[in-house]
């Protein structure tokens, strides 16, 4: 039985305790092979009281932001809910806010499913809401799925429509909620995140508590020695980052925390860039829309490098004050700092009327949705609306976001009456095809891919999605991406050579990337290269090949407390042939995400290759409880049983996987043949029937169809159906010989 991994993301990174004394972090040629792994200390930090010094105004416009308000001490002067006593209650919990002797406290629901008293630790954001912290023994803080509203001032619910239970990832107890891995990182200043993968446990800790002047700025003790060495004289020695950036460089700069992003270092550090340390998340559903709109959260920078702003040398800095992180306007003079009043600030560009919210850029250009119960954020990708593709694919636009009485027929109809025909020049017009596998998909994929003119990060989800598509690739046209000149195209192409397991057999095109000069494309190409034995690397490669382990190492480190990062590493033992190490693996991923049903369909699966057929079976009965009505299980559970010699109990397991999943062709197929397999023939026939209405030329369907009419003695039909396999591909020699038999 074929083993799938589904391999996620990984939204944060944190820092390792091992530190090590440096006189400086400058930063680096960004061109050059970056493979420091020490962090910082924390006494290189100075503290934001110390750059207000030299720097009062920086300061002024810091003090208070959300940024200096990131994270607190909990006291009442930071606390901004009322805890006298309020009782909140949703999906079955009940949380009691209240005060004890000048603490600040929570009773809800705990790791046990029972209610416990909780000390709040610390206070998490400013506006629109508040988070809480509380701390468990075992070093893990933890944030409290109840949030205060601060503008309506009253406590709610993040997840008011979905019921965790207490031992889910997703409770507030639990990994989806904790601080130290899922936040401290980018809410504090040099977090070190300490975690002991024995036990999971942390002994996290920070240089300074919120997001200081040097979160920023890299670490200031070398800064302010020179300074106050040189005095008047003092000029930048390249001992600050931030300094001189151009705009790339500066928005790669604040994607380190306003990034949806896969961890690659173990820890940051101001050397190096972004794909140093971090690699994005790129166009899939669900996370965007099919044509790159926002669906889930991405932070920002997953949109705004899908730009025409950010290809034109727009940064953060020109709509936002870097250090109050407001918008310098709060209307239309923020777009007219680029684009002419006179041809987009008038009416007869914006069609509404001059003065109204309607007539504003950022309604039309900037839609955006709600995360976190109240916390709005718009998209980033300043594009023009397009109900035409909404008619296609279900994607948003503006003019029916905000007209909600109308429809997305109404908006296009409009659109062209105020505007002529939607330009079909856009990245989505490629992108949504493949993402929706439309006929022709797979082709739209790899024009974008090619085509330079497009972004990068729209060009290697091109690449990424052409998973959905199999057999179909050319492979020999994507291991040309490999020398592309986008590190994120190059990363995404080896991850796709990986997850087919082409990289075996091509990996000789792959050992170049182990030189790359972004750490994300060395460890990827490791990954895709682990499976090839070491004797096989060429010795011009091997130094390499070993420097890279070891970045490999740590990326699978900074990883280790989500179960994703385990199966990462247990798809890491089976390409090395080592499966028992794999197996236990998976099995401590369990004990961090014990409703984790990926990891336990591939432990079901491995279970059955090392003939463990008890614990197989036993995974996949324990997804059936927790996950009732995902016929893929039913399935394979059916092909266990098949195979254990359990024929009936099969047959129940795919009947309820073709209820769940009608339209799976694969297990019509498989319950059709264990039908006629166990004299149940008009069965058989009835299922394949019904299945070829949904999928009339599929050939496995097809086939059987005619091998079951011919075993049948009904050779006039077997005849017709072995001619129709003959239509669909005229140069299958298989088929034509099936045919040829049948006609003897």
């Amino acid at each position: 039985m074929k083993h799938l991994f589904l391999l996620l993301t990984f939204t944060i990174i944190l820092v390792s305790c091992k530190q090590k004394e440096e006189s400086s972090y400058q930063k680096i040629d960004p061109n050059a092979i970056f493979t420091n792994t020490d962090s910082i200390p924390n006494k290189h930090y100075v503290g934001s009281q110390k750059c207000k010094e030299c720097h009062p105004n920086q300061f002024k416009d810091w003090e208070g932001s959300h940024h200096d308000k990131s994270m607190q001490k909990a006291n009442r002067q930071s606390i901004i809910a009322p805890f006298n006593g309020e009782v909140f209650k949703s999906q079955g919990v009940t949380s009691t806010f209240f005060q004890k002797e000048g603490k600040f406290y929570v009773n809800t629901e705990g790791r046990d499913g029972n209610n416990h008293d909780y000390e709040i630790i610390y206070t998490f954001g400013l506006t629109p809401l508040q988070q809480y912290i509380v701390l468990f023994p075992d070093g893990q803080y933890q944030c409290l799925r109840t949030a205060f509203d601060v503008q309506k001032k009253k406590w709610f619910d993040l997840y008011p429509d979905f019921k965790v239970v207490h031992k889910e990832w997703l409770h507030w107890s639990r990994g989806g909620l904790n601080w130290n891995t899922m936040c401290a990182d980018c809410h504090s200043t040099n977090v070190k995140k300490n975690y002991n993968e024995k036990d999971h446990s942390y002994n996290t800790n920070y240089a300074i508590i919120n997001v200081s002047c040097e979160a920023c700025h890299g670490p200031g003790k070398d800064h302010v020695k020179n300074a106050l060495v040189e005095g008047n004289n003092y000029k930048n020695d390249g001992t600050m980052q931030m300094v001189g950036l151009g705009s790339k460089e500066l928005v790669d700069a604040c994607a380190r925390c306003h990034a949806r992003r896969e961890n690659i270092s173990l820890h940051h550090t101001p050397q190096g860039t972004f794909l140093d340390h971090y690699f994005p998340q790129l166009i899939t559903e669900p996370i965007y829309h099919a044509d790159g709109q926002i669906l889930d959260e991405d932070y920002v920078y997953g949109s705004f490098v899908q730009s025409k702003m950010y290809h034109n040398g727009v940064s953060c800095k020109d709509c936002h004050n870097p250090h109050s992180t407001k918008r310098k306007f709060d209307d239309n003079r923020l777009c007219m700092q680029c684009h002419d009043g006179a041809t987009f600030n008038v009416e007869s560009h914006h069609k509404h009327k001059m003065g109204t919210e309607e007539a504003m850029c950022i309604n039309c250009h900037m839609p955006g949705k709600y995360y976190m119960g109240n916390d709005f954020r718009r998209d980033h990708s300043f594009r023009i609306p397009r109900p035409d593709l909404s008619l296609k694919y279900g994607t948003p636009n503006a003019c029916a976001g905000c007209h909600k009485d109308k429809d997305d027929q109404w908006a296009y109809d409009n659109f062209v009456k105020l505007y002529g025909e939607p330009k079909k020049n856009h990245f989505s017009d490629k992108l949504a095809p493949g993402i929706k596998g439309e006929v022709g998909g797979r082709d739209s994929l790899m024009i974008l891919a090619h085509d330079t003119i497009y972004p990068n990060i729209a060009r290697a989800s091109a690449v990424s999605n052409l998973r959905n598509y199999g057999g179909q690739i050319n492979v020999s046209e994507v291991l040309k991406f490999l020398k592309d000149d986008s590190p994120m195209v190059k990363a995404a192409t080896v991850d796709l050579l990986a997850d087919l397991n082409l990289g075996t057999e091509h990996y000789k095109a792959v050992l170049p990337l182990l030189k790359d000069a972004k750490r994300s494309v060395r460890v990827k190409a490791f990954f895709t290269l682990s499976s090839v034995p070491y004797s096989k690397i060429p010795e011009e490669y091997k130094d390499f090949y070993n420097k890279v382990k070891v970045e490999f190492a740590n990326y699978l480190k900074a990883t280790g407390e989500f179960s994703g990062g385990r199966m990462k590493r247990a798809q890491y033992y089976l390409n090395k042939g080592k499966t028992e190490n794999a197996i236990h693996t998976l099995e401590d991923a369990l004990k961090l995400d014990p409703i984790n049903n990926i990891v336990r369909t591939t432990l079901a699966n491995l279970y059955y290759q090392v003939k463990d057929y008890k614990k197989s079976e036993e995974a996949y009965k324990t997804i059936l409880e927790q996950e009732p009505g995902y016929g893929l299980t039913n399935y394979n559970y059916g092909l266990l049983l098949n195979e254990l010699g359990r024929p009936k109990e099969a047959i129940i397991q795919l009947e309820q996987g073709l209820k769940f999943m009608p339209e799976n062709d694969r297990i019509a197929y498989n319950l059709s043949l264990l039908y006629y397999k166990n004299k149940q023939t008009k069965k058989a026939i009835t299922v394949l029937d019904t299945q070829l209405k949904r999928s009339e030329n599929n050939a496995d369907l097809i086939y059987l169809m005619a091998y079951i009419h011919n075993e049948t003695n009904q050779k006039v039909k077997a005849k017709e159906y072995a001619k129709k396999l003959i239509e669909i591909d005229p140069t299958n020699q298989q088929y034509q010989n099936f045919y040829n038999i049948l006609n003897q």
